[in-house]
């Protein structure tokens, strides 16, 4: 197996940025959802609740730089030393982290139409993983829960055959296949069995070890296509079908990091256990 895709995402909820190499820390890709839009509240906003977020485009420039691009606005540049630390709230961790600028905050406030701020995470080791998943000392930014996501592409082409067979059963002949873009992962692997993936343990990419700390079950994010921020069915209808346990429905695995280094694309990903 190969890695065929891997992706950052600078500010969580915000387009991914394909790359051909990744910096593995213990806490995650290095550059991947460092940054987090907050409500007044400092709270976390995601593209769960508010979609335009998608819209947005962010590239890094270096150590210390993020340029956003966006429909509503022109591109701004964002620094990120050098300024005062708050708290902030996601999925009830307090963490600390910067306002980068004024000018940022009001670059996403347009956006959204609303008040909201743009903070960077100051110390990616502070936020505990879920400890009945996770280890001792193993930390993710601000990504949902864990460090990295693995999705895989025999997985989405038998997701795929479902759509379209049951879009059938309806008389829908006109069905487009969903990308992996809907899913959001740090790493695509090229596979053939779907959902082998599924009964992994441990896996090495390139020559860094992953732990997988368990599946990733999949939200209303995933109905709302990237591009036109049209909410749909898709893909949670059919994976209820097919892919339903424990109240919840499961596409990707979560990784723990179990050593730092370089991870390429078209590099080889082995199965450990």
């Amino acid at each position: 197996m190969r890695v065929a895709g891997l992706h950052i995402y600078p500010v969580k909820s915000t387009r991914g940025q394909d790359v051909e190499a990744a910096q593995v820390e213990r806490w995650g890709l290095a550059g991947d959802r460092r940054f987090l839009v907050v409500d007044d509240d400092s709270r976390h906003v995601t593209a769960r609740e508010d979609a335009r977020l998608l819209s947005v485009s962010a590239v890094e420039r270096g150590a210390s730089e993020l340029v956003l691009h966006g429909p509503h606005a022109d591109p701004i540049v964002v620094h990120v030393l050098g300024r005062p630390t708050t708290k902030v709230q996601i999925w009830g961790d307090e963490v600390s982290a910067v306002r980068p600028s004024a000018e940022a905050d009001a670059w996403c406030s347009a956006l959204l139409g609303g008040v909201v701020e743009l903070v960077w995470l100051v110390g990616p080791t502070s936020r505990p993983v879920n400890p009945a998943y996770g280890a001792l000392g193993d930390t993710v930014s601000f990504a949902d829960g864990y460090p990295l996501l693995l999705t895989a592409t025999a997985s989405l082409s038998q997701l795929n055959d479902w759509i379209t067979a049951t879009a059938a059963e309806r008389g829908d002949y006109d069905v487009e296949p969903l990308t992996m873009r809907r899913f959001r992962p740090n790493v695509v692997v090229e596979t053939t069995e779907p959902f082998a993936e599924d009964g992994w343990r441990q896996v090495r990419i390139g020559s860094v070890p992953f732990r997988v700390a368990k599946g990733c079950d999949r939200c209303v994010l995933t109905t709302v296509d990237p591009d036109t921020l049209v909410k749909g069915h898709e893909p949670i209808r059919t994976l209820a079908r097919h892919r339903k346990r424990d109240g919840k429905v499961w596409f990707g695995v979560n990784l723990i990091p179990d050593g730092t280094g370089l991870v390429r694309l078209r590099e080889d990903v082995e199965v450990l256990d």
